[in-house]
C-alpha cells in the first residue's frame, strides 16, 4: 500500500507527462498474482506495478511460468484471460497507469513437438514473439533442437536468461549461434547486477560486450526482492558500458516485439 501511496503523488506531479516518460517496456515478469512462484496475491502485484511506474517502466508484459511440474500448467484459458482482465480492472482501480499485456514464460521440456502442436499459449503481447526458458543444467542438444522447434512452428524464440544456463556459460558460443539463427536473447537484470551468480553475471556482461543480447528484462517476481525497478541497472549501464544505449535493450526492441515487428 505505501508503493502505491507514492506513485500516487508521483502520477499526480507528473500530471499528463506521466505516460511520456514511463517509456520502458519490461518484456519478462511474474506480475499476474497468484499462478505462479511471483506476486502471491493482488496487493503484491499492485504494489510492483506501482514500483515500476516509479522508475518510468510504463508497459508490463506478465509472463506467468508456463508447462512446468507444478500444479499450475498456465497454457491458454478462459480462467487466465478472466486473470488477467482482473490485474488490468485492478490497474484501473488503484489509478496506476500501466500498460500490462498478456504473455507467459513457456519452459521447453520433454517432447516439444507434441507440446506445440497440442497446447496453447500466451505469446508476448499476441506477437509471435514466444518466451521460452529451460532448466539451469539442461544439455546444448535439447536446447538447440527444442528452440528449431518453435521457430518451425512459426514462433520467434525469445530465449529468456541464457547467462544463466549452465551450458551457455562453458559454451558462450551457443548463444552467438542463436543469435545467427534469429533468436532473441533477453537477459536478466538480475544477471547483470550480480544477484543470479557469479557465472550469469560473468555470461550476461560479456553477452553485451560481444553484442549477444537483444533485450533487457526484469523477471521480477516481487517488489521487494527480485523487483522491477531499473533504476540500479541504468546506472550500472552507464558506468560500464557507456557506448551501449540501454533504451535499445529496455524500449526500442521491446516495442518492436510488442508490435509484432522484426528487430
Amino acid at each position: 500500500m505505501f508503493l502505491r501511496a507514492v506513485s500516487w503523488i508521483y502520477i499526480a506531479i507528473c500530471g499528463g507527462m506521466c505516460y511520456f516518460y514511463c517509456m520502458m517496456i519490461d518484456l519478462h515478469c511474474h506480475i499476474l498474482p497468484g499462478v505462479d512462484d511471483g506476486a502471491p496475491d493482488l496487493d503484491t502485484a499492485l504494489d510492483m506495478a506501482a514500483l515500476a511506474l516509479e522508475d518510468e517502466t510504463g508497459v508490463v508484459v506478465a509472463t506467468p511460468h508456463c508447462n512446468t511440474r507444478a500444479p499450475e500448467k498456465n497454457y491458454r484459458s478462459p480462467a487466465l484471460d478472466a486473470a488477467f482482465a482482473a490485474l488490468r480492472d485492478a490497474l484501473r482501480a488503484e489509478r496506476l497507469p500501466l500498460t500490462l499485456h498478456t504473455g507467459s514464460e513457456v519452459l521447453l521440456r520433454g517432447d516439444v513437438g507434441a507440446l506445440l502442436d497440442t497446447q496453447p499459449f500466451y505469446t508476448l503481447a499476441g506477437s509471435r514473439y514466444l518466451l521460452v526458458e529451460f532448466y539451469f543444467d539442461e544439455q546444448p542438444a535439447f536446447m538447440d533442437a527444442a528452440l528449431a522447434a518453435v521457430a518451425a512452428h512459426g514462433y520467434v524464440p525469445v530465449v529468456a536468461h541464457p547467462e544463466r544456463y549452465f551450458c551457455v556459460q562453458d559454451l558462450p558460443d551457443m548463444a552467438g549461434r542463436w543469435a545467427d539463427r534469429g533468436y532473441v536473447l533477453q537477459l536478466n537484470k538480475g544477471s547483470l547486477l550480480g544477484g543470479l551468480g557469479e557465472g550469469a553475471y560473468d555470461a550476461s556482461r560479456r553477452f553485451l560486450r560481444e553484442g549477444l543480447c537483444h533485450v533487457i528484462a526484469s523477471d521480477a517476481h516481487h517488489y521487494a526482492h527480485r523487483t522491477p525497478s531499473f533504476a540500479r541497472l541504468l546506472g550500472e549501464l552507464e558506468y560500464f558500458f557507456p557506448h551501449l544505449d540501454p533504451l535499445l535493450y529496455l524500449e526500442t526492441n521491446p516495442l518492436k516485439i510488442i508490435n509484432d515487428q522484426a528487430l
